[in-house]
């Protein structure tokens, strides 16, 4: 991919969350709760399986 086109893509994105952001707070707020959930559940999977692995 062309480097013009990774940067108009970064920028659409950008100005995508900005706007994400500015008219849907509480759907924005909601991913990044959701997202954080997933994250947190993946990294608990992870430490169980490490522990478990080393007992």
């Amino acid at each position: 991919m062309p480097v013009l086109a990774k940067k108009i893509l970064t920028w659409l994105f950008v100005g995508f969350l900005v706007f994400f952001i500015a008219f849907r707070p509480d759907g924005a707020a909601d991913l990044v709760e959701t997202i954080g959930g997933l994250l947190m559940a993946i990294a608990q999977g992870i430490g169980d399986f490490l522990t478990r692995l080393m007992a």
